[in-house]
């Protein structure tokens, strides 16, 4: 279980146009490495709207956003049109990224179990170290929450 202080887990995943993405290519600079269950959902698009809205305060305070799903590269093009969302969204479709940050569980809706991705955030210093690890977020408000959280 990673806990605040951890270095945070590496991975190489690609992107919605199928660029490789590394957590150490943006040493230096704090990300916010946001895991979410689906593109185009209820919750999901208030939570990438919010981070849109807020996007240039965050950009402004040196925070990177990584939305990370296990949905495929084309619908995260479709999410990223639809919403005109200015952010990477990674393409986690074996969900390894999920599983590094212990966020790919059991879940259960009306009495039926699946495996998902259990909606979270990993604030990531510049040193790469988990600064904060948000677990309920409040999605309309998530650009606000990660700010007041990297104390800007």
């Amino acid at each position: 279980m990673l806990k605040e202080g951890d270095k945070a887990p590496s991975f190489n995943a690609k992107d919605q146009d199928g660029n490789k993405v590394k957590l150490s290519d943006y040493k230096g600079k704090r990300v916010a490495l946001y895991f979410y269950p689906r593109d185009m959902t209820p919750g999901c698009t208030k939570q990438a709207c919010s981070l849109r809205d807020g996007f240039s305060e965050l950009t402004k305070n040196n925070i990177v956003v990584l939305g990370v799903s296990t949905d495929d590269e084309k619908s995260h093009q479709k999410f990223i049109g639809k919403h005109d969302l200015p952010f990477t969204l990674i393409a986690d479709i074996d969900h390894a990224v999920a599983e590094k940050y212990g966020v790919w569980v059991e879940k259960n809706m009306y009495g039926k179990k699946y495996m998902g991705i259990k909606r979270t955030t990993f604030l990531v210093n510049e040193e790469g170290k988990i600064a904060t690890i948000m677990n309920k977020v409040k999605v309309a408000e998530h650009a606000e929450e990660v700010l007041k959280a990297f104390n800007t």
